[in-house]
């Protein structure tokens, strides 16, 4: 079945409704209010808990290999890792990652 333009029109706007209001929900709600100090502590971990779980599906199925896991994407994702917790340094644990994914993309083909 194919959707009408009005179709789409609506679930664009009514998705961006629903986003407009989860994220007023925290900001407008509760922007001026003091949050418990458990709220804030698990707060911290929003940004760990979200990058790997942006990067994971890239790296376990990528798009690029039609879905199934690939050993250069696999290894620049344990050289990355490896590198940012032996060094502390996001920009040398990045450039870790990128020499191994070309390197290993160039040798293997």
């Amino acid at each position: 079945m194919q959707a009408s333009d009005l179709q789409i029109w609506i679930v664009i706007v009514v998705l961006g409704i629903g986003t407009y209001l989860i994220r007023w929900s925290f900001l407008g709600a509760l922007g001026d209010r003091d949050l418990p100090g458990w709220v804030l502590r698990m707060l911290r971990y929003t940004p760990v808990a979200v990058l790997p779980a942006l990067v994971a599906p890239l790296v376990m199925w990528p798009a690029a290999t039609g879905g199934a896991p690939d050993p250069a994407r696999l290894a620049a994702a344990t050289a990355t890792v490896a590198v940012g917790v032996l060094t502390k340094n996001v920009m040398l644990a990045i450039l870790a990652g990128g020499i191994t994914l070309f390197g290993l993309l160039y040798v293997l083909g």
